[in-house]
Parts: structure tokens; C-alpha cells; sequence
């Protein structure tokens, strides 16, 4: 199991979540609002509102649910992190693999 983090405005927090869904790339997507980012970019500080996305994929559709991320979304320089649990429950993980990857 891997868990994506990444950050977007609201949006098209929706739009991204469905379409990963939708494309079995993750089999679950927690859209959490209000979320205050500050940070440098291009020579500036910039101070805006986003969403955390927090997205659950197998170890195998790891890297191509980063890259439909990437691809999808509107930022120049997405974050974009995937981790890797110590643990996950065992139904989860089963559940997990049965939602993502090719429809059966």
C-alpha cells in the first residue's frame, strides 16, 4: 500500500479525486479543506487557501497514480509525496486491491 499526499486548490479537489478514482489509479480519495499554505515562490512569499488530498493505491500503481496526478493538475510544481505505511489492516489492503487496477 501507498498513501499520495498532495495539495490543490478547492477547486479542482473534486475533479482530481473522481478522475483517479474513476481511472481505479486509487481506491480512495479524503479531501480535506482548509488548509492555509505559505510558501516562496518565484521570489515571493505566497500565502493561499488549498485542500489536502490524502490517497490510498497499491504498491504497483504507486508511480502511475503520481504521474496522472502530475499530468492532471494545475499547478506548475505540484506537491506531490507518496509514502510508504509500516502497516496497513489486512481487510483494507484486500479491499484495496480489489478497487484499484483493471475492472474485473
Amino acid at each position: 500500500m501507498r498513501v499520495i499526499f498532495a495539495t490543490c486548490s478547492a477547486a479542482e479537489a473534486d475533479a482530481l479525486a473522481s478522475r483517479l478514482v474513476e481511472e481505479r489509479l486509487v481506491g480512495c480519495v479524503n479531501v480535506l479543506p482548509g488548509v492555509r499554505s505559505i510558501y516562496h515562490w518565484a521570489g515571493e512569499v505566497c500565502r493561499d487557501e488549498e485542500v489536502v488530498l490524502l490517497m490510498e493505491t497499491t504498491d504497483a500503481l504507486a508511480d502511475a497514480a503520481r504521474e496522472r496526478l502530475r499530468a492532471l493538475h494545475s499547478y506548475e510544481v505540484p506537491k506531490i509525496i507518496v509514502i510508504a505505511p509500516e502497516r496497513c489492516d489486512d481487510a483494507y489492503a484486500s479491499w484495496l486491491d480489489e478497487v484499484t487496477g483493471p475492472a474485473a
